[in-house]
């Protein structure tokens, strides 16, 4: 028992876990509280509200940590979502782990009984899946169409960039951005009725707006890049809830990139229920909410067409734009980026002017070679990277590489990675632009529309490699006006049929940047899991609450005895007598976990005042749930109504009290996965390396079975 008590003392990385794992409690949950981390060098500040960018600006310089690390970082680059209930819950485990070890458990028993527990749970909660079109049906027959408000203003932008927002640029004294009416008379709710003009979530797929008329209406209104002009009375509706418009019908001929809206619909959600379904996913996320809103409704308009996919992420890019308030973020079509003011002087030589694209698979460095390039035997390198300025060879490099640019007539070029500083100079001399750093799907967004074939080198390309078709300009706010801010200018490249969609995302705090980009692709992934998995958990806690009353079930059930199977298991008598003897002991630290999850959820959205008014909640639910005799049927029903660890206050306070909120399958189930798996290896790993003069004391002891000697 002395060396028991000894090895739990040992325990130090299960210790580090919990430590690291105590800074992201507060932002566990939809309320969550952001924090400021401040780097020393430049004593600038970032606003943070992941684990993911938390973790990384700790102090990880032990083997736990590099292990947390790790474990936060997988999650992050398979689901981009579930990173906070992961490290929180390595570090309730991770104490509760060291409970048991206290209550001197045998390393071994711990293991088995809480990898089973787990395992028991993810099949038991199997049950509060539901399927998603199930869900989109629930929440496009709940939803409410939002009150219509006046007007006062009838301008808009010139580029209409598929915002829910787009019209409330130049709104006063409107409070809900769902639906507004642009009048050109005064608000006359009878006599208007009959004479409307209904703008399309993907009117404006370039610099016109498109307008959609009902039948037989002869009205004229046009909308163009400098305003309105409307017949008397004449509204234009904008919303994301059309109650009469149906199928539509996505021109196949994008000359002025416009969308059309026609027909009759008796869904008035037919079109638009994976909105709804990004809206109950997005856990409080308003603002990035109605950007995919957007991006949704166009791309469901193209995949009615042409079968391809409803929502496809890799047709989505951001931009981000520090200096612009924050009601400017939007969706435009085509690709947003930022150049420097010298290359934005090139801009004015391409207007109005097709382009002739190349495409680059690598960097447009002198350097560059691809992955698994062989150098030739039986060379002896003299120098390896020699200057540009020093030497003929780098001037000659340079030379070359721009006289087959315009040999070729290159006008733009994309390029992968990195781009030799002194060829761009060159190129933007030679009115040649240059963009760096273009992801991969980018590149295939515009190799498909412009037949362009990518290159790893210049000298590969041939005359069939260069595509053509393609527009750049300066890009514009919903005022119209071209935005330079500053070193960076902001440009949009488009081309007749790209599906690309980029999310302008803009703010004027600096160290908010990070924070609205990390929420914007948060939900984004949550979508496009939830539409992978086909089916969703239900959220608000919902999950964890079964998971706990189905665990302190199994801890309730009296001990069997241990049987064959066990024995067989285990290869050692002992070893399964133990297991079962210490079953309650560990299923119970194992549900301590979700149930202090709840606890801080419940508490970071001020739903209790305190843990322990929180803890009192979860118990009255698991008591009714158990009185009820089957806890699954008593939380469906709680949640359906609304009043499952509900309280007041919420992240959709303002949008009415039926909308539902929900959770990704697969991504969460991994997160609990993934937390116990590391608690469990350091557990494992600290109870197998032992060090000290002790070590010959437990090699002759009864208990040297449970130890491993390196």
């Amino acid at each position: 028992m002395a060396f028991r008590d000894l090895n739990a003392r040992r325990h130090i990385g299960l210790q580090q876990l919990s430590s690291l794992a105590l800074a992201g409690r507060t932002l566990l949950g939809p309320m969550k509280s952001c924090k400021f981390i401040v780097d020393e060098s430049t004593n600038q500040s970032t606003l943070i509200g992941s684990a993911v960018r938390l973790i990384e600006s700790l102090d990880l310089t032990s083997a736990a940590g590099q292990l947390l690390n790790e474990t936060i970082q997988a999650q992050n680059k398979e689901f981009k979502t579930g990173m906070s209930t992961l490290l929180f819950l390595i570090g309730a485990w991770s104490n509760a782990v060291l409970e048991c070890l206290q209550q001197n458990v045998p390393v071994s028993a711990i293991v088995s009984v809480m990898s089973e527990g787990l395992n028991s749970c993810c099949e038991r909660v199997q049950c509060l899946q539901i399927p998603i079109h199930d869900v989109n049906k629930e929440l496009c027959s709940n939803s409410v169409r939002p009150n219509a408000f006046k007007s006062k203003t009838c301008q808009i932008g010139h580029d209409s960039l598929l915002n829910p927002q787009i019209f409330l640029y130049f709104q006063k004294d409107i409070s809900a951005p769902e639906e507004v009416i642009l009048s050109s008379c005064s608000y006359q709710e009878d006599d208007c009725n009959s004479n409307k003009c209904l703008v399309s979530p993907l009117a404006g797929f370039g610099s016109i707006a498109s307008l959609v008329k009902p039948a037989g209406d002869k009205s004229t209104s046009v909308i163009s890049g400098s305003g309105v002009t409307t017949s008397s009375c004449n509204k234009l509706t904008h919303s994301r809830y059309f109650s009469t418009l149906g199928k539509s019908h996505f021109s196949s001929q994008q000359g002025n990139f416009q969308g059309h809206l026609s027909g009759q619909s008796a869904d008035p959600c037919e079109c638009y229920g994976l909105g709804h379904l990004a809206m109950a996913l997005s856990h409080g996320n308003q603002a990035s909410v109605k950007l995919l809103q957007s991006i949704v409704a166009y791309q469901q308009e193209r995949a009615e067409c042409g079968g391809s996919s409803q929502f496809n992420i890799a047709e989505i890019v951001t931009c981000c734009l520090l200096g612009l308030p924050e009601s400017y973020s939007c969706v435009s079509p085509g690709f947003v980026t930022l150049v420097s003011s010298e290359q934005a002087t090139v801009i004015k030589h391409f207007e109005d002017k097709p382009l002739r694209i190349l495409l680059m698979d690598g960097d447009l460095t002198e350097q560059y070679r691809h992955l698994g390039f062989n150098r030739p035997c039986n060379v002896r390198t003299i120098l390896e990277h020699p200057s540009l300025w020093e030497g003929r060879a780098g001037d000659l490099w340079l030379s070359s590489m721009l006289d087959i640019l315009i040999n070729f007539e290159v006008n733009l070029v994309l390029v992968k990675g990195n781009v030799c500083k002194n060829l761009m100079e060159r190129c933007i001399a030679n009115s040649i632009l240059v963009i760096g750093f273009v992801t991969r799907d980018v590149l295939r967004a515009f190799g498909e529309v412009t037949s362009a074939q990518p290159v790893t080198y210049l000298t590969q390309l041939n005359a069939s490699y260069v595509g053509s078709g393609g527009q750049v300009e300066l890009w514009k706010a919903c005022d119209g006006r071209a935005m330079d801010l500053g070193e960076l200018v902001p440009v949009r490249i488009k081309v007749q049929g790209i599906p690309l969609l980029t999310a302008v995302l803009t703010t004027a705090v600096a160290s908010k940047m990070q924070l609205i980009e990390d929420q914007f692709w948060t939900l984004v992934y949550r979508l496009h899991h939830a539409l992978n998995d086909k089916n969703i958990f239900l959220g608000g806690g919902a999950v964890e609450l079964l998971c706990l009353s189905h665990i302190q079930m199994l801890a309730e059930q009296p001990l069997q005895p241990a049987n064959k199977n066990a024995v067989k298991e285990f290869h050692n008598p002992w070893l399964a007598a133990s297991a079962t003897e210490y079953k309650s002991v560990v299923l119970q630290a194992l549900a301590s976990g979700w149930k202090q999850y709840l606890s801080v959820v419940m508490c970071n959205t001020a739903k209790a005042a305190s843990e322990l008014e929180a803890c009192t909640t979860v118990d009255h639910h698991l008591k009714k749930a158990a009185d009820c005799g089957s806890p699954s049927a008593y939380i469906l029903k709680e949640f359906r109504r609304g009043d499952l660890l509900r309280g007041s206050s919420g992240p959709f306070a303002d949008h009415g009290e039926g909308l539902k909120v929900y959770d990704n399958v697969t991504a969460k189930t991994e997160a609990w996965r993934r937390a116990l798996d590391l608690v469990l290896l350091v557990l494992q790993t600290d109870a197998e390396i032992i060090t000290g003069p002790k070590r010959n004391q437990l090699l002759n002891s009864h208990m040297s079975s449970e130890f491993m000697f390196l």
